[in-house]
C-alpha cells in the first residue's frame, strides 16, 4: 500500500507492500525515483521479503524542500523510516545514492540493519567518474520525464532538483576506509563493469568490509538494476538468506581470522 506519512515533519511518500517475510528497505538512486526499483526488483524480492520503500525529499512523489541534498540528511531521513514505518531492523538495499545512504545508516544506527546490498554506490566523491550530463542526452531526458510524472512540485522545478543533485555528488560523501571497516553487517558490493563507480574504489569498498561480497557484472552500466534486473536478483536473494559468512572450498582472505571474517582495516 503506498501512502503519504508524516517522516520528520514532511510528507513522505511511503509503499509497504506488506507480507510476512523479513523487512526489505529499498533506497532508490539520485534524480530517480523508488518505482525504479519496484518495477525491476521489487517482485521478485517480495515473494520472500516484506519490501518497503519511499522516495527521499524532492524525488519521486515527495516534494522538495529549500534545502541543499545532504547524505547525512537522507540517513536520518531512512532511520526515521526504519524507525517508524518499519518499526524495526531490516535488509537495506540501495542505489547509487541509496547505498551511500545505506551505508550512513549502518555507521549511525547499527541496531537497524540486517544485511546489506549497495549497488554502484561510492563512500567517497573521488569514487565516481566525471560524467557530462547534457541535458539533451537519453538518459537525462528519462529522469526528466519520470520526475514530470510524479513530482507535487511539477515538472519546472526538476532544474532545481538536478543541480542539487549535481552539487550533492561533486562535494559529497566524504568517508574512509577506516570508517567503512566498522560496519560489522554482511554486505554484497555490486556494480556494473562500465559503471560510473571505479572499480578501484569498489574493490577498496569490499575490501575494507569486515563481511564484504563482491559482484561485478558484465555487460553493465550504472544502471545495473534496469540492464539486469533478474541477474541482480539472483545475487541479491541467495546473498540475504546466507547464515554467517559464506563457505568455500578455498578460501584466502576470509581465512584470516576465524569465522570466516576478516578484521583488516585501513
Amino acid at each position: 500500500m503506498a501512502r503519504l506519512l508524516d517522516i520528520d515533519g514532511h510528507p513522505t511518500w511511503v509503499e509497504d507492500r506488506g507480507g510476512a517475510g523479513t523487512p526489505l528497505l529499498l533506497l532508490h538512486g539520485g534524480l530517480s525515483n523508488s518505482d525504479a526499483l519496484l518495477t525491476t526488483l521489487g517482485t521478485a524480492l517480495g515473494d520472500h521479503y516484506r519490501v518497503i520503500a519511499y522516495d527521499r525529499r524532492g524525488h519521486g512523489y515527495t516534494a522538495d524542500t529549500d534545502a541543499d541534498f545532504h547524505y547525512e540528511d537522507m540517513a536520518r531521513e531512512t532511520i526515521s523510516v526504519l524507525e517508524t514505518v518499519v518499526g524495526g531492523p531490516a535488509h537495506l538495499v540501495g542505489w547509487s545514492d541509496g547505498g551511500i545512504v545505506a551505508l550512513l545508516v549502518a555507521l549511525a544506527r547499527p541496531d537497524l540493519v540486517n544485511r546489506m546490498v549497495v549497488i554502484s554506490a561510492n563512500y567517497d566523491v573521488d569514487g565516481v567518474q566525471q560524467v557530462e550530463m547534457d541535458p539533451e542526452a537519453p538518459v537525462f531526458q528519462e529522469l526528466a520525464r519520470a520526475y514530470a510524472e510524479r513530482s507535487p512540485d511539477g515538472p519546472g522545478h526538476f532544474g532545481e532538483v538536478a543541480r542539487k543533485a549535481m552539487q550533492l555528488i561533486s562535494s559529497e560523501p566524504s568517508l574512509t576506509t577506516s570508517q567503512i571497516s566498522r560496519i560489522q553487517q554482511s554486505v554484497l558490493v555490486a556494480l556494473g563493469d562500465d559503471d560510473i563507480v571505479t572499480l578501484p574504489h569498489a574493490v577498496s569498498l569490499f575490501e575494507a568490509l569486515p563481511n564484504g561480497q563482491l559482484a561485478v557484472v558484465p555487460g553493465t552500466s550504472h544502471g545495473l538494476p534496469m540492464e539486469r534486473p533478474a541477474t541482480l536478483t539472483s545475487l541479491i536473494i541467495p546473498f540475504l538468506e546466507e547464515d554467517g559468512p559464506p563457505k568455500t572450498l578455498m578460501p584466502v582472505r576470509r581465512a584470516r581470522v576465524p569465522g570466516g571474517n576478516d578484521k583488516r582495516t585501513r
